[in-house]
């Protein structure tokens, strides 16, 4: 009950309305159109800079009111022993569940468990696979035929098949759009898939045992209403194949289950994953079927992972794990931020583990059913969400389905035009990974990782139907890619590519600009020396950069770059916009202009030719 004597915080301060705020925002923007402060999507759904209260919104049905989202951890150690040693740990130290992580599998990375009975009763070994433990697997086309050995351990286990909550993840669609390959087509696969499943389910399992995965999408670049198009168009797909198998369509939905990527844009990925319950439960109805909350299960992307600075990969999978559980994820498995550089130790699987544990336990994330509800950011966000991957859906559906959608080529079309937005906004520097593309550690000691190599690629299975895989990949690559070269260099030379950061006038008038100089060029690995122009032979750069303020006179600023042509330097950038001053500029010697949006790696790439070009 209310204090009545206790004042209410807000009794002194007037009541605001919009149009209120409007006019605050009117005087700040000064005449510029008030769409500036809105943004889009890569689906082309607008952002707007201030939401009303969505007074009419429900909860979503997920999780049970209060339930704790599963903390999932993968075991992906090649070697029996060891994997059972890591599966222990982490059940020991706080996991709910594991996530058997089998050779080529999409998230596999080059290492995986063996498909094989004996390792995988290996991998299993005194561990206890009753209720409390979840079990969810990822396979590859080739490793399909462990969920039988799976199913066959257990019995000899001596284990009800019901006590037990495992995933069997059989998806063949995502094995061939990861691969671009299948041994047969879709018509002659379907008939086995279902038949696998009907047989597990006959044995006495609870399913699910097909799994809808959106993360093939986000892998390869694509976008959030394209990841849940996808995901639903296989889900459709599999229910068609076991209805048509003979299964009750109440069976083949219950059947099957989701997985998604969750990234570091919270709004978008906690939108994601409201919407795709949104969605299931719209085929529900329109399959003639009350709709019923279904398993949706999270993992961390990888397309933002990062081999430079790779501890920010733990604040990215932060925010990823708050954003899928708050949007009612059933269970996140986080990648270890060591992963993009090998097999993860054990400090990155224990970092993994107790971030979710701190966002469990801690921060009590799991305590409110559906904390986004009524909130007028995130149903718009969700109901556009909706719209958009709903039309993409309708749009593969016209194509014959999933499989015949990727075999046209509409889905890898779709994708790869998101893809290059995408790597055009990290290359200008639009979209920010930290440590990778901006805010570089030139000098950082990479993490440890276990000492593993990678298996070698398997040789290719025969195929009755190709086509163009969806790729895997991370965002920061080219970046990488330059700072491998400039280490390269360095061993080889003792000393890394240079850059002289020509400082001019006083402190306060350059230091941005040097700073920004050197943020750009060390991402690509090109060491920054800043200087007094007069310092410049002394730094023993090839390359010189003019950091000064706007204010500075184009007279001054071709002086100094004159001055540094005439000392040897061999190509001279200039950070900012020239604006009027260009044409003097570029006649006195500078060649480039950096600044923020432009083109930083095609920049950076250019270096390198500089670079190499023998000095005359």
């Amino acid at each position: 009950m209310a204090n009545p004597d206790a004042p209410a915080i807000t009794g002194d301060f007037p009541s605001a309305t919009e149009a209120d705020w409007r006019k605050l925002v009117d005087a700040v923007l000064k005449g510029a159109p008030f769409e500036r402060l809105k943004s889009r999507t890569h689906d082309g759904l607008t952002i707007e800079p201030l939401y009303p209260r969505a007074r009419t919104a429900t909860t979503i049905a997920g999780r049970p009111t209060g339930t704790p989202w599963a903390v999932m951890q993968r075991v992906d150690h090649p070697d029996p022993a060891a994997a059972n040693a890591q599966a222990k740990e982490d059940l020991e130290n706080g996991a709910s569940g594991l996530v058997l992580v089998f050779a080529e599998s999409v998230s596999a990375n080059g290492f995986g468990l063996e498909a094989a009975a004996p390792s995988l009763a290996q991998v299993l070994d005194g561990i206890d696979l009753g209720r409390d433990t979840i079990l969810d697997l990822n396979l590859s086309p080739r490793t399909r035929g462990v969920v039988r050995d799976l199913a066959t351990l257990i019995k000899h286990r001596g284990i009800d098949p019901p006590s037990i909550d495992l995933r069997f993840s059989l998806n063949p669609i995502g094995g061939f759009a990861a691969s671009g390959r299948s041994p047969q087509t879709w018509q002659n696969l379907a008939p086995a898939f279902a038949a696998t499943i009907t047989e597990l389910a006959a044995d006495g399992f609870r399913g699910p045992f097909a799994v809808a995965d959106g993360r093939v999408i986000h892998n390869a670049g694509g976008s959030e209403a394209q990841e849940l198009a996808f995901a639903l168009a296989s889900a459709l797909t599999y229910l068609r194949a076991l209805e048509q198998s003979g299964m009750s369509l109440e069976a083949a939905y219950a059947a099957i289950y989701f997985r998604l990527t969750a990234d570091a844009d919270q709004f978008l990925t906690t939108a994601k994953f409201r919407a795709l319950r949104k969605l299931w439960a719209r085929v529900a109805t329109a399959s003639g079927l009350p709709p019923k909350p279904t398993i949706v299960m999270a993992e961390t992307a990888w397309r933002t992972m990062t081999r430079r600075d790779p501890y920010a990969n733990i604040l990215r999978a932060t925010i990823a794990v708050a954003a899928a559980g708050l949007g009612g994820a059933d269970a996140v498995t986080v990648l270890p931020h060591t992963a993009a550089l090998g097999l993860s130790d054990a400090f990155a699987r224990r970092v993994a583990r107790n971030m979710q544990l701190i966002l469990l336990e801690e921060s009590n994330l799991a305590r409110v059913t559906d904390p986004a509800a009524g909130s007028g950011a995130f149903e718009s966000l969700t109901e556009q969400l909706c719209l958009a991957a709903w039309t993409q859906l309708q749009a593969i559906e016209r194509a014959g389905g999933a499989w015949a959608a990727l075999e046209s080529g509409l889905v890898q079309r779709n994708v790869a035009a998101v893809r290059a937005a995408l790597e055009q906004a990290v290359a200008h520097g639009q979209d920010i990974l930290t440590g990778s593309n901006a805010f570089p550690d030139i000098a950082e000691t990479p993490p440890a990782v276990l000492d593993v190599k990678p298996r070698a690629a398997a040789s290719e299975q025969p195929a009755t139907v190709t086509v163009a895989p969806l790729p895997r990949l991370r965002l920061t690559e080219p970046f990488e890619s330059l700072r491998e070269q400039s280490d390269r260099i360095l061993a080889a030379t003792g000393t890394r590519p240079k850059i002289f950061l020509a400082a001019i006038g006083a402190p306060a008038e350059f230091t941005a600009r040097v700073n920004f100089a050197k943020n750009f060029f060390e991402a690509g690995g090109i060491e920054a020396v800043p200087g007094a122009p007069a310092d410049y032979r002394r730094a023993q750069a090839a390359l010189a950069c003019l950091c000064a303020s706007d204010k500075m006179s184009a007279t001054e600023l071709a002086a100094a770059a004159a001055a540094l042509k005439n000392t040897g330097a061999r190509h001279i950038y200039c950070a900012g916009r020239p604006g009027a001053r260009e044409e003097l500029m570029r006649e006195a010697g500078v060649q480039s202009f950096i600044d923020e949006g432009c083109d930083a790696l095609a920049t950076l790439r250019a270096a390198y030719d500089i670079l190499r070009v023998p000095e005359r």
